[in-house]
This record gives structure tokens, sequence and C-alpha cells, in this order.
């Protein structure tokens, strides 16, 4: 068997344990390698291009054990992984099948469908962990659904809103980030081209109609077939680029508005089981949100070196199609990673509606300004409403006074509920609406 140890990921807690960390291992890479290898021999053989019992035997010579550490090493004569491995496969198989290991084929096809299929093994698990985590959200969303909190804009409180529907926006972004990677997932091709994207090889073995055998390559692996050969035409790898972008990012929000929300001083939510520090041992950091937000960071420069590759010159390129495995593995680990701790903060979230409740008190009754303002135009008219909530506001932080004290002394409001008026829960418009309707989508 082929060693499918992991890295030790001592500088990669985020991903280091994950489903992700195995499926993108030196291991995993070099077992998608040979069944890209083992695929394309059993591929001519189905098509008449290889002799009976040829794709059998490659097959099982690929299961056998290589030494990824010597093919790295040998890697760098030929620049890629693809040219040493080719001549152990061979040797491996040896007598009469042999010669059909890798026939008509450019280093490149390997190297590209091995990276899709090594690509959809990780999507795989991301995909369930997101599974997870929307399904974590819609319970958080419909148990707060009514459960008031500042609404927060520039920092600053606002207007009140509901945990539920915060709850309920960050499922709606993984599931846009569970939609994109799914679809990507699912157009993800082999590659099959032969040297310069034409397939000469194949036609020069006795194939009749070569173009048969990309579709043919592609059902081996259970991958897309390709229109057309993509040595230069990257858009698979950049679709995987923004999916994965975007799904740091959506991932990200999470963390980043739970890092916010558990600090010491608002306290409205908490992790699950917070971290330790090695200095004070009073604290639970929130580590998971902390590993999250980290991959959310990282993601977008990653993404713009594969992006940058659509740039690739001529029929097969020097530099950029090189330049995309690492910063493609380590996307994929980030993402991975972060869907995993994802899960696991939101399966364990705890939430805390008396925190929020006294948090909506620190403006003194100004978070509902917006709906004074409208509400008691209709008594006082508008400009002298304005002018009195904005003579009032300093007074209420001045004199530690509630707004609706304030507005108790004035004449002409005796006769206004303010009670209702000030009351942050009677002030949440259509946030339980918004959420209902938010959980509607699966």
């Amino acid at each position: 068997m082929t060693d499918a140890r992991p890295e030790s990921g001592l500088l990669s807690p985020g991903w280091t344990g994950s489903p992700a960390a195995s499926a993108t291992s030196d291991g995993a890479y070099l077992r998608a390698l040979l069944d890209a290898e083992a695929a394309l021999t059993r591929a001519q053989e189905r098509l008449g291009l290889a002799p009976g019992g040829a794709g059998a035997a490659v097959t099982a010579a690929a299961a056998g054990a290589f030494d990824a550490h010597s093919l790295a090493e040998r890697a760098r004569a030929g620049g890629n992984p693809v040219i040493p491995l080719v001549a152990d496969l061979t040797r491996a198989v040896g007598g009469t099948f042999g010669p059909y290991v890798h026939r008509g084929a450019t280093s490149q096809d390997i190297m590209d469908t091995a990276t899709m299929l090594v690509a959809v093994r990780t999507l795989d698990p991301v995909l369930a962990d997101l599974g997870r985590t929307q399904e974590a959200l819609a319970r958080l969303a419909g148990a707060h659904r009514d459960t008031v909190m500042p609404g927060r804009t520039l920092t600053q409180h606002a207007v009140p809103t509901t945990f539920g529907l915060k709850a309920a926006g960050w499922r709606s972004l993984v599931l846009d980030a569970r939609d994109r990677i799914t679809a990507v997932r699912d157009s993800l091709p082999a590659q099959l081209g032969g040297a310069a994207g034409t397939l000469a090889a194949f036609t020069a073995y006795g194939a009749q109609d070569a173009t048969a055998l990309p579709g043919a390559y592609a059902r081996e692996l259970g991958l897309a077939e390709p229109l057309l050969p993509w040595h230069t035409l990257r858009t698979p790898v950049a679709d995987l680029a923004g999916c994965l972008a975007f799904a740091a990012g959506a991932l990200g929000k999470v963390a980043t508005d739970v890092l916010t929300l558990a600090r010491t001083e608002i306290a409205e939510v908490a992790e699950g089981s917070g971290g330790g520090s090695s200095a004070m041992p009073h604290k639970a950091n929130p580590v998971r949100s902390t590993l999250i937000a980290a991959a959310a960071l990282r993601a977008p420069q990653l993404a713009a070196v594969l992006f940058g590759s659509l740039t690739a010159p001529d029929e097969r390129p020097a530099g950029a199609w090189h330049a995309e495995w690492e910063p493609l593995r380590d996307l994929l680990r980030l993402v991975g990673g972060a869907a995993r701790d994802a899960a696991e903060l939101t399966g364990g979230l705890r939430v805390h509606p008396e925190a929020m409740r006294a948090d909506l008190e620190l403006t003194h009754g100004l978070i509902v300004s917006e709906r004074l303002s409208a509400e008691l135009s209709a008594v006082l008219g508008r400009a002298r409403a304005k002018e009195l909530l904005t003579a009032l506001a300093p007074r209420t932080y001045a004199e530690g006074r509630p707004l609706a004290e304030l507005l108790a002394e004035e004449p002409d409001l005796t006769d206004v509920d303010l009670t209702d008026l000030t009351d942050p829960a009677r002030y949440t418009g259509s946030a339980g609406a918004l959420t209902d309707r938010a959980l509607e989508r699966r």
C-alpha cells in the first residue's frame, strides 16, 4: 500500500486531524496519481487500444507500495512527480503490459486528473460538515427566533434584532457555500489531451476516434467528461478557487461574529468548550472561531494565485500549472478544517439571552430612537420629535436615566405608552418572519 500518513501539521491546527488532512496528504495524492494511471489503461483497453488484461495488470500493480519520498526527490529532474512514478509503475507492471502504462498521455494529464480526484475526495467530507453546520444553525435560529439582541452597525448599537435572524443569516451563507461546492464538485473533469492537447498520440496508437477516449477515461474515474483538453484552459481550477474561497469567507463570517459576541464585556454567546491559555488559567478562548477566522484570512490570497494561473500560455504552460499545486491543496485543507471546526462550533454554541437583554439597556433606551422618531412625529410633529430626542440623548448618559423616564416628563407625552414604545422587544420589525422564511430553504 502507499504511505497514506498525512504531514504532522505542527503549524496547522486548523486542518490537522480533519478528513481533509488525510484526503490531501502526500499519500493521498500519490494514490490519486496511481488511480489516474490505472484508469487510463483500463479506458484504452475498453476502446481496444490496449490488449485484454492490461487494465487489470496496471490496476493491480498500482495497488502496490510506492515511495512518495523517493518520488518527490526524483521529481526535481523533470519538474513533476508523474515522470518518476511512470517509471516505477512501468517496472512494477513489467512483462507484456508494462508498455501500456501512461501510453499516449502527458504528465499534466495525470497530474491534473489526480488533482481533480483529490478535490472530489476532499469535498465530500467538507459537504458533510457543512450539512452538520447548517443543521445546528437551523436549530439555533428556530430556538431563538424571538430572542432579542442589539443589532450593531459600524460597531455601534443600531436597532434591535434577534439572534434567530442572525443565526438564520449564518445558515444562509453556509447553504450558499454548500451549493457552490456541490456544483463545482459535480463538474470537475478528467484531463486527457496528450502532449499538446490534440490527442494525436492515441491516434498514432490506433484509435479510430480519439475523442471518445477522454469520456471513457472520465467514466473510469467518476469524474466529468471534459469538452476539450484544459491544459491551459484552467476553468476547473478557477472554479475550485472560487467556491473554496467563498466557503472560507462564509464560515469566517460566522466565526467573526462569534468572536465579537463572545468578548468578555459582551458575553452574548460562548463556545461550547473554549481553549485554555498557557499563562492565564481563567481563560476559555474561542479557539474554533479563531481557527476558522484564520482560514478565512488566508483563503483569498491562495485563490488569487489560482486565478492568476488562468493566463497560462501556449498549449501547455511553464510555471502557471506548477504554481497551482500547493495553493490548491492548502485551500482544500483550510476549508476542510474550517468546515470541521464550524460543525463543532455551531453544534456546541451557547447563547446567553440574559446578556443580550442586558446589553440592550446599555444605551438607556436609545436603541429604539428610530421607532420613537417615527411614532412621536405623529404626536409632536416631525421637527419637534427630532429636536426632543436629540436633546434627550446626551442626558440619558449624563444623568444615567432611561430615555422613557425623561420622555415621561414631557407634558405633551402624558397619554403615550412610553413603556411599549421603548421596549426593544417591541421593535424587531419582521425579524421573526424573515427567520421563518430563511428556514424554509433546504
